[in-house]
């Protein structure tokens, strides 16, 4: 069995969240990768980045399955590494081991595994799994790249500001699968999930009515060394059609907003694109109604006594 060129018969991914955080986590992944989250994993056809969520580890591309670690090693035995070195890693996906006992199964795989082995830098990181069902895996595996994280750092802030975690997770909501999509940020404040989305390679272009925002946002995305796409605009005078639009209404914490200017805000959406994703402080079901649109999921998000509704319509 060829490593290079041959194509996964499914990909399994390990994941890990706050408890917060566990709704979006779960509804994120079930968009992304159209299956449900395990306890920490789960198995999907579908193939994504691992990078591209906040909220995944790693992901091992299955090219060999079996019933038992034995009968793994013996397919493992067959990969063709096209002379490069390998490193095998036990993936935790169901079935739980002492750190011992995952050292000696790496080991165990890794002596029927033709090639060189190398620990440190290694042409192919193998990772191997069992879904606590008995069914064993082994294949490529990638790490997520976290690389969200430095996008924390970026010179303009805002406290009410989504995180940076919340915000890729939303994009993802928005835009699970970007090809040929063409999204828009009709709010989009400092631009937080701008920076997410344009680093994931999402189409999607901004504005908002406060010029301010709009130098912080520019700046943010300069930052990163990403392009301008933002503009000074109240959202009734954006134009265009889009296939996906992100709403995150103003929170009322430092001036009051009204359902009917909130309403405006999500008619004018749903002018728009077809289908939305929605964050507010508050259930916003029956204005996202009122608006034209039908509520697809939900999910809520926690931060001590602060929560953040997160709505896919369309």
């Amino acid at each position: 069995m060829k490593l290079s060129g041959t194509r996964p018969v499914s990909y399994l991914y390990t994941y890990a969240c706050h408890e917060d955080e566990a709704e979006l986590c779960a509804l994120e992944l079930r968009t992304l990768l159209g299956a449900e989250a395990q306890d920490g994993w789960l198995e999907s056809p579908a193939d994504v980045d691992p990078s591209r969520s906040p909220f995944v580890k790693q992901r091992v591309d299955v090219l060999c399955e079996a019933d038992s670690l034995q009968a793994l090693g013996e397919l493992a035995g067959t990969l063709e590494l096209d002379g490069g070195s390998f490193k095998v890693v036990f993936v935790k996906a169901g079935h739980y081991a002492a750190y011992e006992d995952q050292r000696a199964m790496e080991r165990e795989l890794g002596a029927r595994i033709r090639g060189r082995a190398d620990m440190r830098q290694p042409d192919w990181l193998l990772g191997f799994a069992c879904n606590g069902e008995g069914r064993w895996v082994l294949g490529p595996c990638r790490q997520n790249e976290a690389v969200w994280l430095k996008h924390s750092r970026k010179p303009h802030n805002y406290s009410t500001a989504l995180s940076t975690r919340v915000a890729r997770a939303v994009a993802n909501l928005a835009v699970p699968q970007p090809a040929g999509i063409r999204a828009v940020d009709p709010c989009c404040g400092i631009g937080t999930v701008l920076v997410e989305a344009l680093s994931m390679g999402i189409d999607i272009v901004g504005s908002d009515i406060n010029p301010l925002a709009v130098r912080g946002a520019r700046a943010n995305l300069a930052h990163f060394g990403l392009p301008d796409v933002v503009r000074v605009a109240d959202i009734g005078d954006v134009s265009g059609r889009y296939d996906a639009a992100v709403l995150d209404l103003p929170y009322n914490l430092c001036s009051v907003i009204s359902p009917e200017e909130q309403l405006r805000l999500l008619g004018n959406v749903r002018r728009l694109a077809e289908r939305a994703v929605i964050v507010s402080t508050e259930p916003v079901e029956t204005l996202v109604g009122q608006a034209g649109f039908a509520v697809l999921e939900r999910c809520v998000v926690r931060k001590g006594s602060f929560s953040r509704h997160i709505v896919i319509c369309r």
